[in-house]
């Protein structure tokens, strides 16, 4: 098994990536902090006096402003590869009252930002539905349907691959480089395998040289729900001796 596409887009936009907002008719990009909702609508925290703000005015007789967030995977580590950009979009309208007080709840889960508490006076939040999402990777671009992007979840590993990736590498790659030449029957002289990804799914492992490159998945047994599980299940590979027992 590996990430769908649906769950690749929502990993991206989830809010630890930075965003950058296209508006239909108005200049830009603008940068954006963003996060996703349970839901999978998008928060936008705009400071009130700002460009991005001017540009979020709807015109006289609407409600609402079609825009495009579009967000760039940053690979966690050198040799990672990218998972590629996501563009979502939708129809962005200004929160008040109650609903941005419960959308602040839900940005703060992702982004725990101070600036929440002057939501109101020096900074608003606006919320859109996404109505098309797509997902771009190797000159490619793959529609993904807004109804599989609402239902998926974001990689619970994905805040934290970095750290994870350099842990491994750091503390446990002898133990690590003998497992995966095992798992994938390679000579002792050939090129150490490295982990370059790491998600719910599995590791991604770099095969070879780096003119020869070639990559391989290692499936976990089951996705893994948290960094506790995910521990659990690579405890054999990082502790030769658990393996045996």
């Amino acid at each position: 098994m590996r990430p769908s596409p649906a769950e690749i887009v929502r990993t991206l936009v989830a809010g630890r990536l930075p965003g950058l907002v296209h508006l239909a008719h108005r200049p830009g990009p603008h940068h954006v902090r963003h996060v996703t909702d349970p839901e999978g609508r998008v928060l936008l925290l705009v400071p009130v006096v700002s460009d991005l703000a001017a540009a979020l005015r709807p015109v006289e007789g609407e409600d609402d402003v079609a825009l495009v967030l579009d967000v760039l995977d940053l690979p966690p580590a050198a040799g990672s590869p990218s998972l590629g950009r996501a563009w979502v979009s939708g129809w962005a309208a200004e929160l008040n009252g109650e609903e941005a007080r419960a959308a602040s709840i839900d940005f703060a889960a992702v982004d725990p930002t101070g600036d929440l508490l002057d939501l109101g006076t020096r900074f608003r939040l606006f919320r859109f539905e996404v109505a098309e999402a797509r997902w771009e990777r190797r000159g490619g671009v793959r529609r993904v349907d807004p109804e599989a992007y609402a239902e998926a979840e974001p990689d619970p590993l994905h805040a934290i691959e970095g750290e994870l990736l350099a842990d491994l590498a750091d503390h446990h790659g002898a133990e690590v480089t003998a497992y995966l030449r095992r798992h994938f029957d390679l000579a002792e002289e050939a090129e150490a395998p490295r982990v370059v990804r790491i998600d719910r799914y599995g590791l991604v492992v770099a095969l070879g040289r780096p003119g020869a490159l070639r990559r391989a998945r290692l499936a976990f047994p089951r996705p893994v729900a948290d960094h506790a599980e995910l521990v659990r299940l690579l405890h054999p590979m990082v502790c030769p001796r658990a393996a045996t027992h």
